[in-house]
């Protein structure tokens, strides 16, 4: 196959499964704030001291410095989502509200430290992953910085109001999330390969699915959720992605990951482009404005979820005269 070697009934019966899953964790700690302390909180806190120590340790395939950092960083989002969704008036707090972007952005900005750091190293296994650096990690470290350059529309952030309290964030819409899933799997291909079957199609379409059927305009919550639990997964077991009767190896083609990369930065690069025009011809200001409130997307994300209309509005600094305009 072009991206794996063979694909083996067992691995894409438990392909359903890691996605079902991740997907049901995800819905039950998104209904339940008692569930996400739980799996956020109490559960992370046990693993710490007893079991990564020793499953995540130096040597282990998830025991460098990226997979430690990812994974704490994907429970901070999860705890400063709740907050600003459990806690009142945090979703009218402009300094609130700025947390969503940044974490989002620090979380990019650490695979994107780690494809420059591959991309530098010799072909061969490196911590238990096989690596094939070149120029195709160059090329993704650039989609990933355009992709943090392109989030928009923060200040529009509101909590629903419904049984779940969700965050959402009605200005990232699909294209710019559909770049980031390309990114993102570009980014585990060049870097982790053999874990891509899972931490890469699995673990994006466990997000992206609900974030276009299942809860419209939550799709960072779904993302931190999702990712929080493959994480804490894989670190407590990681002989599930490369020795175990279900693992799937990367083909480490060099065409299949200049592929990828290509198709990471192509996508980035137009989503900027877009977003680049809509700021100069409707004279907006990304650090402010919300780009896309006429577009059919956003209207139906705030047009069905409850609680954008009558949300205090966000307190913000003045606007920058020359790019503030008319709307």
């Amino acid at each position: 196959m072009f991206l794996f070697e063979s694909i083996t009934p067992a691995a894409a019966v438990m392909f359903v499964v890691v996605l079902a899953a991740l997907i049901g964790l995800n819905e039950l700690s998104r209904r339940s704030k008692a569930a996400g302390l739980t799996f956020f909180v109490a559960i992370p806190l046990l693993l710490t001291l007893f079991v990564w120590p020793h499953t995540a340790g130096s040597g282990s395939s998830t025991g460098t410095w990226f997979h430690w950092v990812k994974v704490y960083s994907a429970l901070a989002g999860c705890l400063g989502f709740m907050a600003i969704r459990y806690v009142p008036r945090l979703a009218s707090n402009r300094w609130a509200l700025m947390f969503p972007p940044v974490i989002l952005s620090i979380n990019i900005l650490e695979a994107v430290i780690r494809d420059f750091q591959v991309a530098g190293m010799e072909q061969g296994v490196v911590d238990g992953v096989m690596m094939v650096p070149g120029p195709w990690n160059v090329m993704n470290g650039v989609a990933g910085i355009l992709n943090i350059v392109t989030i928009c529309g923060w200040a529009g952030i509101y909590v629903s109001r419904d049984k779940t309290q969700d965050m959402i964030w009605p200005d990232m819409l699909w294209f710019w999330i559909v770049a980031y899933d390309l990114w993102n799997f570009a980014y585990v291909y060049n870097c982790v390969g053999d874990h891509a079957f899972y931490a890469g199609l699995a673990l994006l379409l466990s997000c992206t699915i609900p974030a276009f059927w299942l809860r419209r305009g939550a799709w960072l919550q779904h993302r931190a959720h999702t990712l929080a639990f493959w994480m804490m997964f894989t670190m407590a077991v990681p002989a599930f992605v490369s020795d175990s009767p279900f693992a799937v190896q990367s083909s480490h083609s060099p065409a299949a990951l200049m592929t990828v990369s290509a198709l990471s930065l192509i996508a980035n690069v137009a989503v900027l482009v877009y977003q680049a025009h809509r700021i100069v011809t409707r004279r907006l200001n990304p650090l402010r404005d919300e780009l896309w409130t006429d577009l059919p997307t956003y209207r139906r994300v705030v047009e069905t979820i409850p609680g954008h209309r009558d949300r205090t509005p966000v307190s913000l600094p003045e606007p920058v005269p020359a790019l503030s305009g008319a709307r």
